[in-house]
């Protein structure tokens, strides 16, 4: 399974970003996906996760009611729309993805990683 996650860009504080993360490689097996990400300076952290069937979401406290994680099967992408961002928002974002219905925060549970895509809010 290959990830590539891609959207990342440079937007003033109260803007908005879609992250996008395509997956390819083995199908037929039922991934979660999540979004993580991590700051100068800091470790990784948990953003949102989605299950297979998109059907069950969860998020870290300090992005509920501006983030929104969600996929289309279809063409095998996952999104995390970002709005009303933040300058604390400023990291690189990942996607992962796991098999298994689980919704996970621990990144060590995931497979699959994508390369990261950077977001920097300017205040």
């Amino acid at each position: 399974v290959q990830l590539q996650a891609s959207g990342g860009g440079l937007v003033q504080a109260g803007g908005s970003l879609r992250l996008s993360c395509a997956r390819s490689g083995r199908t037929g097996s039922n991934y979660g996906m999540g979004w993580f990400r991590q700051a100068p300076g800091k470790g990784r952290e948990f953003v949102a996760v989605i299950n297979w069937s998109g059907t069950n979401t969860y998020y870290t406290d300090s992005v509920k009611g501006r983030f929104t994680i969600s996929r289309d099967n279809a063409k095998n992408t996952v999104y995390l729309q970002m709005n009303s961002l933040k300058p604390e928002d400023t990291a690189v974002y990942y996607c992962a993805a796991r098999s298994g219905s689980y919704l996970s925060t621990w990144g060590s549970e995931y497979d699959y990683w994508g390369q990261g895509t950077q977001v920097t809010v300017s205040s």
